[in-house]
């Protein structure tokens, strides 16, 4: 029976609020046939139309293809998913099994489904291991990496459930919006996306931009600029704002930069700009950090995952100029052919369900952004774990001796440690300290991600002492090794409170996992960047209590959530825009209306023509220059609007409204776009070459770049261009003074 504040928050329709009676009843009546399917020498098949008895033949399925017989709570999670919510499930409790029944469920109604996780081991592993489960119930399953052929990816999409992560999905449709022949398609229509990880993917990396570019040239760094900027004096020549995220340039760093270069800087946009990017990259991001440098090359750590983000790059030069100060050759750089965001990509699904272990703190925003709503489903067997109050200090170095005594105490008992941190840096730094303790620790971060599962596997041996940058996501059970039970389970230790409590709550549940015993405590002091960075004016000196503590998590998640809508509000017309562009470049692609276009606007060249090279020539030569037309001008059009939103915000100190000034004028732009793919597209008919061999591509002026690749762009951390462009001229004002 749901409790009084079960009943509430279902009333209110608050995040977790789905009723689970219905499921519960269903799981029942699943239990009730269970001996009977057991004992039938081959199992029926598998329909959703009985849902008790899909449970019942999936159980059992799951029992002998794969050893596991899943729990009730397993089942509810999979009712959950098949209903089109999120479902809640602890760490520990089963989520993969669930996911794949309910893949599976959905497969078996006609849908294609796509698994969707947050890396490329994960969403192997988890088809591999799924694999004979499926193939019981009669459903096909494959999975991409970025490692796969297009034929690959091709064979992989046409199974009945695929699995991938949100990247390489993401990047086939890209790649799929520049096909010129249907042959070439790689991704079918989208039905149903399962996502795993669900908070990770729908909600801290909604904001980041997939990109697909062309014409690659090399990056502008300049490295004097690197060397320039090293020489430089924080406090002396240059200064960082409150909380640094910005830094410029004082009255004698200006004198000191102009005098190297012979030139006066604020004359000099260019070099200005140099200059501050090199400025940005050395004082601003940390290598080991922000960013590491492996086998010659810089890659970006993803912040909320604490592992290497592959092809995650910074815009704006960024890149560029931190490979400058590590004395790196720049990367490429290219114009951008097309974009998404990871929401626009997962928006496009007509059906969405998901798992993960921290829903509940997100499920404003699922439902928000995504209309899906919280199942929290109960562990199997009720937590044990013991979560000790935080233990705070003043002083960061107060801090680390006192985790590091925490750390020699427990190992003595022979209990395992688990010991979550902030940082790459942080990690390195523990791990030299242990080891001047005579204690040996395995490390878990960017550096060995790919190693990352037998380090977690055997985290919950007696004596273990694991490091780890970030827990969120990793996707491998932490089982207790013998006598373990008797000393109290894992114990875990996290350096630091996170931005978010579900970063927290992940950490914490790698203990205590299906009712083993754990405990877990989190070391805090007043400087730690969570305290500086969001509440440094409401912090005096002393140690802060656990209610700043608290306050400081509530504002960052807000803040977050802030920038996450902004960006939506941004990016909601240009999807818009995205879902008509593509539903008439479907048409050209795939019929006869570029033809048809054309033939309407110079119906005397269409009929010579005809005449010439035949009907079937000439479809495809219309096909050919519309579709380059339009792809030319969509990717005009996303630069335009790239440029207009960069200064949009200058319209608010005429106190407009950014976004309605943006939105008055991206439509008109839109009009604009297609009344120009229409013209250029009858000029170079009109001139063109067409012959019985078809267009001259080349001749004609349609070529296509060489190349494409793909990257995300992470966010800048330096706020936006308009920010930047304000406080150089209060730095010029400034010196003038």
């Amino acid at each position: 029976m749901a409790s009084i504040t079960q009943l509430f928050r279902r009333f209110l329709e608050r995040p977790g609020s789905i009723d689970l009676a219905p499921f519960e009843r269903t799981v029942a009546s699943a239990g009730e046939r269970e001996e009977r399917i057991r004992e039938l020498a081959e199992l029926p098949e598998p329909s959703v139309d009985d849902l008790a008895e899909f449970c019942a033949i999936v159980r059992e399925a799951a029992r002998r293809t794969l050893g596991l017989r899943p729990y009730d709570v397993q089942l509810v999670g999979m009712l959950a998913m098949l209903s089109g919510n999120v479902a809640e499930m602890a760490t520990g409790e089963g989520k993969t099994l669930s996911g794949a029944m309910a893949a599976a469920g959905y497969a078996l109604q006609g849908k294609r489904v796509h698994v969707i996780s947050v890396n490329d081991y994960l969403a192997q592993r988890d088809a591999e291991w799924m694999g004979p489960l499926y193939e019981s119930l009669g459903v096909s399953v494959g999975w991409i990496a970025e490692t796969s052929t297009p034929e690959e990816r091709r064979a992989a999409y046409a199974k009945d459930v695929t699995y991938g992560s949100v990247s390489e999905i993401g990047f086939d449709v890209l790649r799929d919006r520049t096909r010129t022949d249907v042959a070439d398609l790689v991704v079918p229509e989208p039905s149903v996306a399962l996502v795993d990880e669900a908070d990770s993917v729908l909600v801290d990396e909604a904001r980041v931009p997939l990109v697909l570019a062309g014409a690659a040239d090399p990056g502008d760094a300049v490295p004097e600029m690197a060397a320039l900027v090293r020489q430089l004096v924080k406090g002396y020549h240059y200064e960082l704002d409150d909380q640094a995220r910005n830094v410029h340039l004082t009255t004698k760093g200006i004198d000191t930069v102009e005098q190297a270069l012979g030139l006066e800087l604020y004359d000099n946009a260019t070099t200005l700009t140099e200059v501050n990017l090199a400025l940005h990259a050395h004082a601003l991001l940390t290598k080991d950090v922000d960013y590491i440098v492996r086998e010659g090359k810089v890659h970006l750590i993803n912040p909320s995952r604490g592992r290497v983000a592959l092809l995650q790059r910074w815009p704006d030069g960024l890149q560029a100029a931190v490979e400058a100060k590590e004395t790196l050759p720049a990367s490429e750089t290219g114009e951008i052919l097309d974009s998404i965001t990871v929401q626009g990509l997962i928006t496009r699904y007509p059906e969405k369900c998901g798992m993960t272990g921290t829903a509940v703190a997100v499920g404003d925003q699922l439902r928000e952004f995504y209309d899906l709503k919280v199942a929290v489903v109960p562990s199997n067997r009720p937590c044990v774990r013991t979560d000790a109050p935080d233990r705070l200090f003043e002083y960061a170095m107060e801090k680390d001796h006192a985790l590091v005594d925490e750390i020699v105490e427990v190992h003595a008992t022979g209990r395992p440690i688990l010991i979550g941190t902030l940082d790459v840096a942080e990690s390195e730094r523990l791990s030299l300290t242990l080891s001047g303790r005579g204690l040996e620790c395995v490390v878990l971060n960017a550096k060995n991600d790919a190693e990352e599962a037998s380090i977690i596997a055997r985290a919950g041996e007696r004596g273990a002492i694991t490091v780890s940058t970030q827990m969120a996501g990793r996707g491998t059970d932490i089982r207790l090794g013998d006598g373990v039970d008797e000393l109290g389970g894992l114990y875990v230790i996290g350096s630091g409170r996170h931005t978010s409590s579900r970063l927290d709550d992940q950490l914490r549940g790698r203990a205590g996992r299906q009712g083993d015993p754990g405990g877990s405590i989190f070391f805090v002091s007043g400087e730690d960047e969570l305290i500086t960075h969001y509440v440094a004016d409401e912090y005096a000196k002393g140690v802060p209590d656990r209610e700043l503590v608290g306050h400081a998590q509530r504002v960052a998640e807000g803040v977050n959530m802030e920038i996450h809508r902004n960006t939506w509000r941004y990016t909601r017309l240009l999807e818009h825009h995205r879902s008509l562009v593509l539903a008439l470049r479907e048409k050209v692609l795939r019929g006869e209306s570029a033809g048809d276009a054309l033939s309407g606007a110079a119906p005397e060249r269409w009929s010579e023509l005809r005449e010439a090279v035949g009907e079937e020539v000439l479809q495809e030569a219309a096909r050919q220059i519309v579709l380059f037309h339009l792809d030319r001008c969509w990717a005009d059009h996303l630069a335009f609007l790239g440029e207009l939103r960069e200064g949009i915000h200058l319209r608010a100190l005429g106190r407009l409204s950014p976004i309605e000034e943006f939105n008055k004028e991206a439509k008109p732009a839109y009009e604009r776009m297609l009344a120009e793919i229409e013209s250029r597209s009858v000029a170079t008919f009109d001139s063109a070459s067409i012959t019985s061999e078809g267009l001259d591509l080349d001749g004609a002026g349609l070529k296509r770049p060489t190349a494409t690749w793909t990257y995300l762009v992470q966010d800048n951390p330096f706020g936006t261009e308009w920010e930047r462009i304000l406080n150089r001229l209060t730095t010029k004002v400034r010196r003038r003074r």
